[in-house]
């Protein structure tokens, strides 16, 4: 099974959204997950963005390797930022004892970054993959192959809207 995360933090909780599909062309999860935290994420620390978030996708993940072997995790965010410059999946992929391959989808390039750039659908905004444990050229084309005609792949929009509670999990 693949892992989409994503992470949502408020001043006073966080919400951990993650789909789990068995294909990169699914359209629908066949497992899902949303965790609310109900203490405050940790205080924003410039260039250490993945403080935030890491414990809560780490949380995510063991929660879904519990029941499911796990062969790749999405997550909103980089890998890399810049080379030997960990962003949220490489902090994720060393935290999950480098057995599960990581692959960052984020909206925005970081300056320097090694990010591939990916169009998807008719958009002229690309998305911007990293990945650690796969090639990242491979981690791309999946990117592509995903389910959806728009820039953000359905899965991925589905783990968004878990992490924001505008969605509730299937069971």
């Amino acid at each position: 099974m693949h892992l989409a995360i994503d992470v949502q933090y408020a001043d006073d909780a966080v919400t951990t959204g993650a789909v789990g599909f068995a294909s990169w062309t699914d359209a629908a999860p066949c497992a899902e997950w949303a965790h609310r935290d109900p203490s405050p994420p940790a205080p924003y620390q410039p260039g250490e963005f993945f403080r935030r978030e890491l414990p809560h996708a780490v949380r995510a993940a063991v929660i879904a390797r519990a029941s499911h072997p796990i062969d790749t995790i999405l997550v909103d965010a980089h890998v890399w930022l810049e080379p030997g410059r960990p962003g949220l999946g490489a902090h994720l992929f060393a935290a999950l004892g480098r057995a599960v391959p990581i692959i960052g989808v984020a909206k925005s390039a970081y300056r320097g970054g090694v990010a591939i750039a990916v169009l998807r659908g008719h958009s002229r905004a690309p998305l911007w993959v990293s990945a650690e444990g796969c090639d990242p050229l491979v981690a791309a084309a999946h990117l592509r192959t995903m389910h959806g005609p728009h820039r953000l792949p359905t899965l991925l929009v589905r783990a968004d809207h878990l992490a924001r509670g505008l969605a509730t999990p299937r069971p």
